[in-house]
């Protein structure tokens, strides 16, 4: 089964309906379900955790104030390498902070969560800034203003990138004025779209809280939506 052209998980059930209605689907009036198609009603965490095997590992808390926050930004030859340097993963390790608790698999755990780490004594709540699941890492960090959550830009590679206006997609050395989300039923935000050689660059006006890779970002004309993709 190949993967979803659109970002259901991602959009409101009126733009659900929308795209099923245009394409002329048989689901567009069907009922909406909250569960997961395949296996019937049941919310996602709960079916990791009856899927998945449980993994010790630990917890990690960045401060705020660390210098991988503190990096300046270099001088750039191209709008191509900004994004580039915007959009880049930070690339943590459990030297960087210290070790808070413990969890039984990074696989359960998504940027921005804030339930379920069980770790206390803390001015702050903490919030998952990243996760490393090939070393079953967990990293956190205090608030929900933590610059570890924050980023402005995203990148969509060519294989997971879909245009529903086929018509308005931007060639290579393109950009286009949009208004994009990054969740469900998250407000729309000013962004650019900038298309390369091997994709397309997400450039928010403001400031996105948790963008998480293989999660979907789309974007709008007005209040059509007219493409999407799998953040890289």
């Amino acid at each position: 089964m190949s993967k979803a052209l659109f970002p259901i998980g991602e959009l409101t059930k009126p733009e659900v309906r929308e795209i099923a209605t245009k394409l002329e689907l048989v689901t567009a009036d069907k009922k909406d379900s909250q569960g997961l198609c395949f296996i019937g009603k049941v919310r996602l965490p709960e079916f990791l955790q009856q899927k998945l095997k449980p993994k010790d590992g630990v917890i990690v808390e960045i401060p705020k104030t660390s210098e991988l926050y503190n990096t300046e930004s270099p001088k750039f030859d191209s709008k191509e390498g900004e994004l580039q340097f915007l959009a880049k993963r930070i690339d943590y390790s459990v030297s960087d902070g210290a070790i808070v608790g413990k969890h039984q698999g990074a696989h359960y755990f998504t940027k921005g969560q804030r339930k379920g780490l069980a770790v206390g004594g803390t001015i702050e709540p903490l919030f998952v800034i990243e996760t490393d699941v090939d070393q079953n890492v967990i990293y956190t960090g205090q608030g929900k203003s933590h610059p570890g959550l924050f980023k402005t830009t995203l990148f969509v590679t060519n294989n997971e990138l879909h245009w529903v206006r086929e018509d308005l997609a931007i060639a290579e050395g393109e950009s286009m004025s949009v208004k994009a989300r990054i969740r469900y039923r998250q407000t729309l935000e000013n962004a650019t779209l900038y298309k390369v050689n091997n994709g397309l660059f997400v450039e928010f006006e403001s400031h996105q809280s948790a963008i998480t890779e293989g999660q979907f970002v789309a974007w709008y004309l007005d209040d059509e939506l007219v493409g999407s993709g799998v953040i890289s």
